[in-house]
Order: structure tokens, then sequence, then C-alpha cells
């Protein structure tokens, strides 16, 4: 990218918003958080009318008059020879096309949770809270090798892995959030029949996301035998923070399904150094999950809960951490660029 200027447009799509941002390859923090706006995905056609918009609506200013060519996209979906479907969004997205479409020279398609991913190398002491009694500094990346998990529900479930080996960084995308749902008590066994009742399977998904949180709460209501009506993620919580009681256990629930899964993923991949917890529900439900079964879950793992109990969780508080790994992407794509000319 080296020879389309030292700005790059940055993009974090998912199924709700779009946010746009550029990075500053030369700075040591990357991300321009000064030049960061958000759209609904649903005013726009297509990616590429939205970072139009983006660039008419004073995306450039901040360049200070240097054209930006280049750009890096994170879309919430799997991306195959530069073509992604957003999961849950009726997005197609082309990186020929948009890339002909904004008069980019060059255009990288990455998973969000790539992203997310590589946000890692970016993070300050600041930007996470440990969530249990293992805990994480910026100066743990440091060490030679590391393998971290991201899991973060939002509209949907990502998940993503970074692998640190010699210096070098590889973020692996994975449909992680689509994996089958496994039931950790009666309870959830209860629940998982509801929801297979509606849905034939059940993802971890299905739980584990805002629309999920919605959906612990009517199972929940249906054991009991009451309809509760139409509800909003925001309603859920609302509920839970006013004091009802069913409210209050679809949160309980959730936080502990969370910490099950988010254990699992670091005994299927590997990730002894930390996972990191983020997308769009986490700092919402902070507190929540710091006074909930969610690290207990997260811990209980038969003869590896000792492991589990060093293994740091750490939610991410950093208001665009998807940006901020396109950024760390963009710089890296930029210093590779330049060592191979």
């Amino acid at each position: 990218m080296s020879d389309t200027g030292q700005h790059v447009l940055l993009a974090d799509i998912g199924g709700t918003n779009a946010r746009f941002a550029l990075a500053d390859t030369t700075a040591r923090m990357p991300l321009r958080e000064d030049s960061v706006k958000k759209y609904a995905v649903a005013d726009f056609p297509s990616l590429g009318d939205a970072a139009q918009h983006y660039l008419a609506d004073g995306g450039t200013a901040w360049a200070s008059g240097e054209p930006v060519r280049s750009g890096v996209f994170a879309v919430a979906g799997r991306v195959e020879d530069g073509q992604a479907r957003i999961t849950n969004h009726p997005w197609v997205i082309s990186a020929p096309r948009i890339r002909e479409m904004i008069g980019f020279s060059v255009l990288r398609l990455v998973n969000d949770f790539a992203a997310q991913s590589m946000a890692i190398l970016a993070l300050r002491d600041s930007d996470v809270v440990a969530i249990g009694g293992a805990t994480w500094s910026p100066e743990t990346e440091a060490a030679a090798d590391r393998t971290y998990a991201v899991i973060g529900p939002g509209t949907g479930l990502g998940v993503g892995i970074l692998v640190v080996r010699d210096g070098h960084h590889w973020p692996l995308e994975t449909e992680g959030g689509h994996v089958s749902f496994p039931p950790g008590t009666p309870e959830e066994i209860a629940i998982l029949e509801r929801l297979s009742a509606q849905f034939g399977r059940v993802s971890n998904e299905r739980l584990v996301c805002g629309p999920g949180l919605v959906n612990i709460h009517r199972a929940l209501s249906e054991i009991a035998g009451v309809d509760p009506g139409p509800m909003q993620p925001a309603d859920v919580t609302a509920g839970a923070e006013a004091g009802d009681a069913r409210c209050m256990r679809a949160v309980d629930v959730f936080c502990a399904v969370f910490g099950a899964i988010a254990g699992d993923l670091v005994l299927t991949t590997g990730a002894w150094d930390g996972v990191f917890l983020t997308g769009g529900v986490v700092p919402k439900m902070l507190h929540a999950l710091q006074h909930s079964g969610f690290r207990q879950r997260f811990e209980h793992k038969g003869r590896f809960s000792p492991n589990m109990a060093r293994v740091p969780s750490m939610a991410v508080l950093h208001p665009h951490a998807g940006l901020l790994g396109c950024a760390v992407i963009a710089r890296q794509s930029t210093a590779t660029t330049m060592a191979t000319t």
C-alpha cells in the first residue's frame, strides 16, 4: 500500500452499523480516532455507496488534502477470493467492484474478527478490564510466542484467533459463532429444546449476541408458561436493572453460557495466553459479566480447571476495536510492501 499514500480508508461492517475512519500508517497509533463516523447499514444499498458517502461527508478532510487511494475493510462474514456476504444483512460485497466504484488502487477485505484479533497489538491498559483474577497487559505482547482468542457478541457472535510466532502475527478468520450450542445445565437443556423447536439446529450465536439475549428470555418465559410479547435486547437488560426476575435470569444465563463458550474456545484453539471479549454487547453488560457466573463457567473444565484459572479473560472497552485492527493491518501491509521494494 506504500504507493497509495500514508492514509488508508478503514471500514468495520457489521449487521447493523458501518463504521469508517482513516489510518495514518506512519503513526505509532495508526487509527485516526477523530475521523471515525458511524452509519446504519440499512441506509445504503451497498458498501460502496456507504464508503462514497463517508468520503463525501468529510472523510478525506483528515488526510490533509492527500488523496486516499487504498482501504482495509472488515466485514461480518466469510471472505473468499475478494468476495463476502454479510451474515446478518443482505449486502453482498465484492472488493474489485467497490475498488472500481470509489477509485482505489488497493482494497483489502478481511473478516471482522481478523481485525478484532489484530487490534490486540494496539490495545492499551485503559482499553481492557479483566473478568476474573487472571490479568493481561500490553507488555505481555512483547513475548515471542502467544496464542490469543477473541470472541464478541453483537448483532451476531464473532470468533477470531491471533497467533504470534517469532515476531509475526497471524489472524485466523473463523465462523466459530456458528458452532453448535452445548448446554451445560438442565435449565440450558430446556432452553435448547425450545430454541431447537424454533430454529432446528441451534448455534452459539442463537444465545450469545443481542438477539440471543431475547431468545434466552423468550425460552425462559415459555418454560414458565408466559408469553413475554415482542422484546428487544435493551428491554431485557432494562428489565434486569429494574429487578424483573425473569430478565435477571436471562442475563445470568447469557453470561454463564458466554463464559462456558469462551472457555471451550481456549481448549479448542490452545489460546492459553488470553481471551478477549469484544463486540457491542460487552461494554453494555460489563457489570453483569463481572458479577455473574461467566468466570466460574469459563474455568469449570474438569481436569483442565487449574489451567483455565490462569487464562486471562479481558473485556475490550475500546469503542472502535474493529477499526483499530484494520489500522494495524494497514500499517503492517505498508511496512511489508516497503520492505520488499
